[in-house]
C-alpha cells in the first residue's frame, strides 16, 4: 500500500522555495521597521512603517488579527496612512474538513473606492484548489487547482468575466519537488510568459537557486536570468548574494541581534556602472529592515 499523498502547495506557492531565496531578504528600496506583538486574548497587533529611498515617501500600516482557534476564525483588520481600510474574516474546517472561507474587503473611505473578494479553498491529501469572486471588478471570477503525487505537481489558473462571459487569463505550471531540491516550469499570461525555477539545498548551510524568465512579447530577445544562494554563518545569522544577465548585483545580511529582534541590512549594485560618483545612486540601492517581535 502506498503511503499517504500529502497536500500539494497551492498555485501561488509553486516554485515557493526559488521565488523566496531570490526575493526576501534583500531590503534594498528603503528602510523598514516592523513591530509585532500579542495577547494572552489571542489578539495580535502589528504596526510597520516604509520610507522609499527613491520618493522618500513614508507609508505605514497598524493591523489587528484576531485568533480563535477552538472555531478556526481568524478576523483581521488594518489601516494604512493612505487611509485605506482592509477587513478579513476566515473560517477554517467548519463547513467540511478542508475547506477554507475567507472574505477580504478594502475601502478607501475618501475616494469612495472600495472592493471584495469572497475566496473558497479546499485541501486533501493530493489536492489543493482555491476559488476567487470579485465581486465589484468585473465581477471576475478565478480558480486555481494543484495536483500533488511522490512529489510531481500539476497546476492550473484561469480567470472568467462574468459580465463579459469570456476567460481572460489563464496560466499552468508543473513542478517536482523533494526536501533537498524543487524544480517548476510556469507558463502564465496566457502563456506568452514562461518562468523556469530551480532550488537547491546543497547542505545544512547552504542553498542555491535560478529562475529564468522569457516573455514572448518583449521587445527584447533572449532570456532573462537570475541566480543566488544563501548561507547560514550561525545560528542566529545568514547571507544572500543574487545576481542577474543585467549585471545587477544584490546582496543581503541577517542577523538575530537578541530573541524577538532581527535586522537585515541589503545593497544592490548595477555592476555596469561602478564608475559612478556617487557610489550609492541612481543605479545602486542600499536600505535596511528590523523586526521586533514580543
Amino acid at each position: 500500500m502506498s503511503a499517504p499523498q500529502p497536500v500539494p502547495p497551492s498555485w501561488k506557492d509553486i516554485g515557493k522555495s526559488s521565488n523566496d531565496l531570490l526575493g526576501k531578504d534583500f531590503p534594498i528600496h528603503g528602510t523598514q521597521v516592523e513591530v509585532k506583538t500579542s495577547t494572552p486574548s489571542n489578539v495580535a497587533f502589528k504596526v510597520g512603517g516604509f520610507r522609499d529611498s527613491k520618493s522618500t515617501a513614508i507609508t505605514g500600516d497598524l493591523e489587528a488579527k484576531y485568533t480563535d482557534r477552538k472555531h478556526g476564525l481568524v478576523f483581521t483588520q488594518t489601516w494604512t496612512t493612505s487611509n485605506v481600510l482592509r477587513s478579513q474574516v476566515e473560517l477554517e474546517n467548519q463547513i467540511a474538513k478542508g475547506l477554507k472561507l475567507d472574505l477580504s474587503t478594502a475601502l478607501i473611505p475618501d475616494k469612495g473606492q472600495k472592493s471584495a473578494i469572497v475566496n473558497l479553498t479546499y485541501k486533501q491529501p493530493g489536492l489543493h484548489t482555491r476559488a476567487f469572486l470579485d465581486l465589484f471588478k468585473g465581477p471576475t471570477f478565478t480558480a486555481d487547482t494543484v495536483l500533488g503525487r511522490d512529489g510531481f505537481l500539476v497546476g492550473g489558473e484561469a480567470s472568467y468575466n462574468v459580465t463579459e462571459g469570456k476567460v481572460t487569463r489563464y496560466a499552468t505550471a508543473i513542478g517536482f519537488s523533494a526536501p533537498e531540491y524543487a524544480v517548476a516550469l510556469h507558463g502564465l499570461g496566457n502563456l506568452s510568459i514562461f518562468h523556469a525555477s530551480y532550488y537547491h539545498k546543497v547542505s545544512p548551510d547552504v542553498e542555491a537557486g535560478a529562475k529564468a524568465i522569457y516573455d514572448t512579447n518583449a521587445t527584447t530577445s533572449g532570456v532573462a536570468l537570475e541566480v543566488g544562494t544563501k548561507a547560514y554563518l550561525d545560528s542566529a545569522a545568514f547571507v544572500k548574494a543574487k545576481i542577474n544577465n543585467a549585471g545587477i548585483l544584490a546582496l543581503g545580511y541577517t542577523q538575530a541581534l537578541r530573541p524577538g529582534v532581527k535586522a537585515s541590512f541589503g545593497l544592490a549594485l548595477d555592476t555596469q556602472k561602478l564608475n559612478e560618483p556617487n557610489p550609492i545612486g541612481p543605479a545602486h540601492k542600499v536600505g535596511a529592515s528590523i523586526t521586533f517581535e514580543g
